[in-house]
C-alpha cells in the first residue's frame, strides 16, 4: 500500500475516532432534548452517515489497492471517496442550522454523486484490471 492509497486510508482511520465522539455527543444531545425532533434525526442522520461511509471507504480503498489503475486516477478515486463521505454526512448536519435545509439537501446529494464516481471507477478497476 502506497501513495493515495496509503494517505486516506490514514484519514479515514483517524477520522473514525471524531466519528464514535460524534455518538458520545449525540448521546447527550438526546438526553438534554435541546433540539427539536427534526434536528435530531438530522444529527443521527448524519452521525450514522458518517460511520458507515467511513468504513465504506476503507474497504473501497482496500479493493483499489488491488486494481491496476493509474495513479492518477486513484487520486481521484481516493478524493470522491474523502469528498463524498464529508459531503454525504455533513449535509445531514446543515439541515441543524436554520434556513439551511435546501443547502443541506444539495451537499447531501453533492456527497451521493461523488461516492457513486468513486464506487463506479472502483468496480471498473476491479472489471478491468
Amino acid at each position: 500500500m502506497e501513495g493515495p492509497i496509503r494517505l486516506f486510508t490514514v484519514i479515514a482511520l483517524v477520522s473514525l475516532p471524531t466519528v464514535m465522539y460524534g455518538g458520545y455527543a449525540l448521546m447527550g444531545v438526546m438526553r438534554d432534548r435541546k433540539l427539536t425532533e427534526h434536528q435530531r434525526s438530522m444529527f443521527r442522520a448524519g452521525h450514522a452517515h458518517a460511520g458507515v461511509l467511513l468504513v465504506l471507504a476503507l474497504v473501497a480503498l482496500q479493493i483499489l489497492d488491488r486494481t491496476g489503475l493509474s495513479d492518477g486516477t486513484l487520486w481521484i478515486a481516493c478524493f470522491l471517496l474523502l469528498f463524498g463521505v464529508l459531503a454525504q454526512s455533513g449535509g445531514f448536519f446543515l439541515h441543524l442550522a436554520p434556513g439551511k435545509g435546501k443547502l443541506g439537501g444539495r451537499v447531501t446529494s453533492t456527497g451521493a454523486v461523488m461516492l457513486g464516481a468513486a464506487m463506479l471507477t472502483t468496480a471498473y478497476g476491479v472489471a478491468f484490471p
